[in-house]
């Protein structure tokens, strides 16, 4: 579970940019939240604040029951993050880079054989799993990412744009396995730009703009009958009037 509540993050500056504006929503599990909005809308600022990457200004944001300035160890105990830019050590074999991170999560070494097996089973990595991951394909390195994000088994997992950069077949790929890992009863937080992804994804969704939800409901209630591509334009366009009429004021 995930539950954020007035969300505020602000940068200093002359002058400040907020980034984050009151945000507030709820990640469950078995359930996939969507936040949707353009490139910088505060997506990714407020899922940094999430894995405890960035602090913030003011609010609450809770993951497992667990405040993320209170305990930030063990919240990120709770989550598996995975970005598009998510790197790898290139001179490591997958294998190689997961018993890392599973030492670095305090796994036991046999825990740590257990899981690289099954994660090489999962995500089909045998094919790779002795190669470099410095001569790995872009779709091959990011089912490392995940493999890598999962060492640990957490609750709870965290996509930011998973697919930004993948070819088509790739990231049909990924989508299938986000779909299967939701099946195991985790708390998913995907951010994407891309609509028919979350459409055939996400249970839930909130629309930001301007560091601000301007819609939030489940799919179904979010999108009407229109579709979520015309509510998104529509959430998206109502946002930027009223901004630009405040800022007139």
């Amino acid at each position: 579970m995930i539950e954020v509540e007035g969300l505020r993050k602000v940068y200093p500056g002359q002058p400040p940019v907020v980034a984050v504006d009151e945000i507030s929503f709820r990640a469950r599990p078995g359930r996939i939240f969507g936040l949707l909005g353009p490139n910088g809308a505060g997506k990714t600022t407020t899922l940094r604040i999430l894995v405890t990457v960035l602090t913030k200004t003011s609010g609450s944001v809770r993951v497992e029951g667990v405040e993320v300035d209170e305990d930030p160890a063990a919240v990120r105990r709770s989550i598996g993050f995975v970005s598009a830019s998510t790197g790898v050590y290139e001179r490591l074999t997958p294998p190689e880079l997961l018993r890392y991170f599973g030492a670095l999560q305090g796994l036991e070494s046999a825990q740590v054989e257990r899981r690289v097996a099954e994660l090489v089973d999962m995500l089909d990595m045998g094919s790779f799993r002795d190669r470099f991951c410095g001569v790995l394909s872009t779709g091959q390195k990011q089912k490392v990412s995940i493999a890598r994000a999962l060492i640990h088994d957490p609750p709870v997992l965290i996509f930011d744009e998973p697919t930004s950069g993948l070819d088509v077949l790739v990231a049909r790929a990924l989508v299938e396995q986000i779909e299967t890992l939701r099946e195991a009863r985790r708390t998913i937080v995907l951010s994407t730009h891309i609509l028919h992804e979350a459409e055939r994804l996400c249970d839930d969704v909130a629309i930001i703009h301007g560091g601000r939800i301007c819609a939030q409901g489940t799919l179904a209630e979010v999108s009407g009958e229109a579709g979520l591509e015309t509510a998104f334009f529509a959430a998206i366009d109502a946002a930027s009037a009223a901004q630009g009429e405040a800022s007139s004021a």
